[in-house]
C-alpha cells in the first residue's frame, strides 16, 4: 500500500447535490436605502425639517448681511497726550493715582510755589516803583508848566517895559532934536532902552527853556510808563508762573503711566502722566474695495473684544480722505521699482452714540464694526 492511501482514506466522502436544499439556502440580498427610510422614517422627517431651516436661515442671513460691511482691523482711538509742568520745582503733592478718573479742573500735581510767589512779591514793588515814578514826572511837569506861566508872564512884564523904554528913548531924541532936553537923559534912557531889550531876551529864553524842559519831563514820564508796562508783565508773568505750580485737569478723563512723585525735582516741560480724554472714538481701516457705498451718518454695530457680550451702536463721522500709508511717516513710492498693486485700507471714524459707564474703554483695544451700507 503506497503512503496516499491513507490520507485519502481520511478524507469524508462527499454527499451528491440536492436542488431543493440548494434552492431554500439561497443567501438575501441587503435592505435598499428606501427600506431603511420606511423604517426610520422620523428621523429622516427630522433631518429634512432642520436641513430646511438651515438653508432658509442660511440664505435669510446672506440677505441680511449683504447690507454690511465689517472689519477686524479696527481699534478705540483717543487724542490721549502728555501732562508736564510749565514750570520747574520740587513736588509737593500728586493727590491722583493711576487709572483715576478727574474732571476738568482738577488738580493733579503741585509744585513748591515758594520761590514763585517771592517773584510775585517782587513784580509787585517794581510796579509800585514805577507807579511812584510816574507820579514823580507828573508832578515835574506840572511844576514845569507853572514855571513856563511864571516865565511866560515875566516875559509880558519885559515886553512892557521894553515898550516903555522905547518910549522914553523916543521922546528924549525928540526934544534934544528939538533943543528942549539935555544929552543926558537922551543917553540914559537909551541905556534903559537896552537894557530892557536884554531883559526882553532874556525872558524869551527862559520861556523857551521852560518849554524845552516839559517836553524833557514829557519823555522821562513815557519812558516811566514804559517800565510801568515792563513791570506789569512782569507781574503778570510771575501770577501765571505761581498759578502754573499748581497742574490741573484740562478736560475730564484718566490718568494713566503716572510717573511723578512727591519729592521729585522736575524742570519745565518734564512730563509728569498720561491722560486719556473722555471723548474716544472708533478707527476702522476698511479696506477701500468696503467703502463703494460708506457714507457719514450710516448706523454701526460694534462689538468689543474685551467685552464679547455687550454690543454698542453708533455711526459713521467720516472717512479719511487718503489711505493709511499715504499719511505715515515713510509713505509708499509705487513710481520706483516694481510694482504690485495691494489692496489698501483707508481709516474711517466711527462714533459711538452712548459709552456705557461701566465699561472701561480706552485706547488701542480691539473691536469689530458692521456698518450698514445698503
Amino acid at each position: 500500500m503506497s503512503a496516499e492511501q491513507p490520507q485519502r482514506a481520511k478524507e469524508a466522502p462527499k454527499s451528491p447535490p440536492d436542488p431543493i436544499r440548494d434552492a431554500n439556502e439561497k443567501p438575501t440580498s441587503a435592505p435598499s436605502f428606501r427600506d431603511r427610510l420606511r423604517e426610520n422614517w422620523l428621523l429622516a422627517i427630522v433631518g429634512a425639517v432642520v436641513l430646511i431651516a438651515a438653508l432658509i436661515g442660511g440664505l435669510l442671513y446672506w440677505l441680511e448681511v449683504r447690507h454690511y460691511e465689517s472689519t477686524d482691523d479696527a481699534f478705540v482711538a483717543a487724542r490721549s497726550f502728555s501732562v508736564a509742568s510749565k514750570v520747574g520745582g520740587y513736588v509737593t503733592d500728586i493727590p491722583v493715582t493711576d487709572n483715576q478718573h478727574v474732571n476738568a479742573g482738577d488738580l493733579l500735581a503741585e509744585i513748591d510755589e515758594r520761590d514763585y510767589r517771592i517773584a510775585l512779591d517782587q513784580a509787585n514793588a517794581q510796579v509800585a516803583s514805577a507807579n511812584a515814578n510816574i507820579a514823580n514826572v507828573e508832578a515835574q511837569i506840572e511844576s514845569q508848566r507853572e514855571q513856563i506861566k511864571q516865565a511866560e508872564a515875566q516875559l509880558e512884564q519885559a515886553q512892557a517895559q521894553l515898550q516903555f523904554a522905547q518910549e522914553e528913548s523916543a521922546r528924549a531924541q525928540d526934544l534934544v532934536e528939538k533943543g528942549a532936553g539935555t544929552v543926558q537923559r537922551q543917553q540914559q534912557t537909551r541905556s534903559d532902552l537896552q537894557a530892557q531889550q536884554a531883559n526882553t531876551e532874556r525872558a524869551k529864553t527862559a520861556v523857551t527853556s521852560a518849554q524845552l524842559g516839559i517836553k524833557t519831563l514829557q519823555a522821562q514820564l513815557e519812558g516811566a510808563k514804559a517800565q510801568l508796562a515792563q513791570s506789569q508783565a512782569q507781574l503778570d508773568q510771575a501770577k501765571l508762573n505761581l498759578q502754573y505750580t499748581n497742574v490741573v485737569a484740562a478736560q475730564s478723563g484718566r490718568v494713566v503711566k503716572l510717573s511723578g512723585a512727591k519729592g521729585t525735582f522736575v524742570t519745565a516741560g518734564q512730563s509728569l502722566m498720561m491722560f486719556v480724554p473722555d471723548e474716544v472714538w472708533i478707527v476702522a481701516n476698511y479696506k477701500e474695495t468696503q467703502l463703494a457705498d460708506m457714507r457719514p451718518g450710516q448706523p454701526v454695530e460694534i462689538r468689543i473684544d474685551a467685552y464679547p457680550g455687550r454690543k454698542l451702536t453708533g455711526h459713521v463721522d467720516s472717512v479719511q480722505p487718503g489711505s493709511g500709508t499715504a499719511f505715515s511717516l515713510l509713505p509708499a513710492e509705487n513710481a520706483t521699482g516694481n510694482y504690485v498693486k495691494v489692496v489698501q485700507r483707508v481709516p474711517v471714524k466711527i462714533v459711538v452714540d452712548n459709552w456705557p459707564a461701566d465699561l472701561p474703554v480706552g485706547p488701542g483695544m480691539s473691536v469689530v464694526p458692521w456698518t450698514r451700507v445698503r
